[in-house]
């Protein structure tokens, strides 16, 4: 078997034992005759064919490499949906290196944490985001060796690609070795480094976007989730690149006027949104009159799909959506409703190659239409969590078995329905979101003596934060008190984690050894 070659049948994913993961996914193209084939289009008019695509990312291996950072260490990116994404994830892993592509709505406490826990050499960033990044590479000492922006002041990606060399040898690999980490928030509150391996993303892009979705060379891909988020990685990225489609890129504030507007430009096949988006689309539909008619099918993932979203898209647009359910730890999405197969508030049933159970606190199987923890199996798992072996132990269970901390029923035709989270995260606009963060932030208020967050459903039917607040001066409820509360979490927060809902009580629901019961408050 030829090296950096993948096989694939229904049964398995067979892999070279020689195989770094940049091959199949960029240079395999110029191979297969795409050389001038536009691999990426953006919201500002750029074009980049596969032949470019191929040498920007021998260029960005190579500017890493000659800035001596070596085969294994890290490279967070904080890099807005944009080629260069593309240039420097796929560079890194050409090269040995590791990207870590990062949530660019975080704050810089954040950042801090992450950039310390990681052990970075170097941050690339968007110039974007330079009021966040800085502040966390400045409260660093010595922090990491290298700051490269994307463009612009200092030392640039761009000019350290335009003095590297266009071609690059892959580094040798298997497709086990570590290829790429995503941070995932955990249940404290801390991100957690998922660790994924070279052949993950393979397994990913054909079992859901081939074997799932039916996607082809023909398709044109556009995600309103960012590169950034595991679900949006495989949309805009693996999925385009695994098939020689073509990727649509928005560097901007996903919004109904926007997306709308991006559909109607650039014609894509396959369009994928999350349940707030669609519903938030829909809301605008009467006054926007969008053209949809290029898309065959649209994905839903990140929160559950309400029924009735999923009903009033398909009566205003004629087209399906696929919920489905993904996460971090798994890469992308492992159950999911099939364009022939679509029940409405299931999340499905399992994608080929990955198998699923329901079980109780000892780990058995409960009976069908009983509620249990989501384990699932699939060629896809995180390795591990870095420099986290209690979290790993709990999650990661052996042989590609995961916990997904998602409390499912399954159903005598094999639908999984969501019931809820495990514990006690909040997944606000797709994205999971620790309570404790809110809370602490609530609670630097000085008239705020305790918080407590938990989900509410709004009028859309989708989760968002509501805050119960203890108050030293009960006095001082009100709607001034909680307007400065709400612009307090905005200020200091990634923008879609304040509390919607801010209900201020005399005591919060406790144990007897005062943990605060945040099962009575959603109740």
């Amino acid at each position: 078997m030829q090296d950096h070659t993948v096989t694939v049948t229904d049964e398995e994913i067979t892999f070279s034992p020689t195989f770094n993961v940049a091959v199949p996914f960029i240079d395999r193209h110029l191979d297969e005759g795409r050389t001038d084939q536009v691999a990426i289009r953006t919201n500002h008019g750029q074009e980049v064919t596969y032949g470019d695509l191929a040498e920007r990312v021998n260029r960005a291996g190579n500017a890493l490499l000659g800035l001596g950072i070596s085969p294994g260490e890290r490279v967070l990116m904080v890099v807005k949906d944009d080629p260069a994404f593309f240039y420097l994830f796929w560079g890194a892993i050409k090269a040995g290196i590791v990207p870590v592509p990062l949530n660019t709505l975080l704050r810089a406490a954040d950042y801090e944490f992450i950039i310390g826990d990681s052990a970075a050499t170097a941050v690339v960033w968007s110039p974007e985001y330079d009021a966040e990044v800085v502040p966390a590479l400045d409260s660093l000492s010595p922090g990491p060796k290298h700051r490269i922006r994307t463009e612009g002041d200092g030392t640039t990606l761009d000019a350290l690609m335009a003095d590297a060399a266009a071609e690059l040898s892959p580094a040798p690999a298997t497709a086990t070795d570590d290829a790429f980490w995503l941070y995932s928030s955990g249940s404290t509150g801390n991100p957690k480094g998922a660790i994924h391996r070279h052949r993950d993303m393979v397994v990913t892009s054909q079992r859901y976007g081939v074997d799932t979705l039916g996607a082809t060379a023909d398709d044109v891909f556009f995600s309103a989730a960012k590169l950034f988020f595991a679900y949006g990685l495989g949309n805009a990225m693996t999925f385009p690149l695994w098939v020689g489609g073509t990727s649509i890129l928005f560097d901007g504030r996903p919004t109904p006027e926007t997306m709308f507007d991006m559909i109607r430009r650039f014609r894509p096949t396959l369009y994928f949104g999350v349940p707030t988006l669609y519903a938030a689309q829909l809301a605008s539909f009467e006054e926007l009159k969008p053209d949809l008619s290029s898309i065959r099918l649209c994905v839903s993932a990140g929160e559950a799909l309400p029924p009735e979203i999923l009903h009033r898209w398909k009566e205003r647009s004629g087209l399906d959506i696929l919920d489905g359910i993904g996460s971090t730890e798994l890469l992308h999405i492992f159950i999911s409703n099939r364009p022939d197969d679509i029940k409405p508030g299931a999340s499905g049933r399992p994608v080929p190659g990955y198998r699923a159970r329901v079980v109780d606190e000892d780990g058995n199987d409960v009976e069908r239409g009983a509620a249990g923890r989501l384990l699932v199996q699939g060629a896809s798992a995180a390795r591990a969590y870095w420099n986290n072996p209690e979290k790993t132990a709990r999650t990661m269970l052996g042989d590609d078995w995961v916990d997904t901390g998602d409390t499912y029923l399954r159903d005598e035709d094999g639908y999984f329905y969501y019931q809820g989270r495990s514990d006690d995260m909040l997944k606000v606009g797709g994205i999971w979101t620790s309570p404790f963060e809110i809370e602490a932030k609530l609670m630097e208020h000085p008239l705020v003596l305790e918080a407590a967050v938990v989900g509410r459903r709004d009028e859309a039917d989708l989760v968002k934060p509501a805050a119960y607040v203890v108050l030293t001066d009960r006095d001082a409820a009100g709607d001034e008190l909680e307007a400065e509360l709400r612009a307090l979490c905005k200020q200091g927060l990634a923008p879609y984690k304040y509390p919607r809902w801010i209900e201020f009580v005399e005591e919060l629901p406790k144990t007897a050894t005062g943990k605060i019961q945040r099962f009575r408050l959603r109740a």
